[in-house]
């Protein structure tokens, strides 16, 4: 985990993996909830005995945007601005679906910060953001993340 001080000390730092966050499970309790907030029921995510037979694997599979959302959450495990008046998720660029994650799977957020640029009041921090699929190669999605920091 990176660690600065203020959010203008993340410059020093551009180019650097920053870090990985610990290990999350994604089961059917968290499938069925982002379901549920979402209003999207496709039986492939929530219908488990539909897919032990039509599936691959014989799994229901996370919502991609369900992946995608858990890096606001695990990002606070892959860098720490201690003196910080707050932060905001500014957004994604390029993101791709690359490999499913399939129920009871654990995933990890990666992360590098590739751009650090002034605003007023704080910082605009870009970030390759990956989240791996634990025992894959491929990992689940790659996205270009953004967000503000605050002095």
């Amino acid at each position: 985990m990176l660690v600065v001080e203020k959010p203008s000390d993340m410059k020093a730092h551009v180019g650097e993996e920053i870090g990985s966050s610990d290990w999350v499970t994604v089961d059917q309790a968290m499938i069925n909830k982002f379901a549920d907030a979402t209003g999207d029921h496709q039986w492939i995510h929530v219908d488990v005995e539909r897919a032990k037979t039509e599936m691959p694997g014989g799994k229901t599979i996370a919502h991609g945007f369900l992946t995608l959302s858990l890096i606001a959450g695990l990002a606070h495990q892959t860098h720490d601005i201690t003196k910080r008046s707050r932060g905001i998720n500014y957004g994604s660029d390029r993101v791709r679906f690359t490999a499913p994650v399939q129920v009871g799977s654990r995933v990890r957020l990666h992360q590098k910060l590739t751009k650090v640029e002034d605003i007023e009041g704080g910082v605009r921090m870009s970030f390759e953001s990956k989240m791996e699929i634990e025992g894959q190669a491929r990992p689940a999605l790659v996205a270009e993340t953004i967000a503000l920091a605050y002095e």
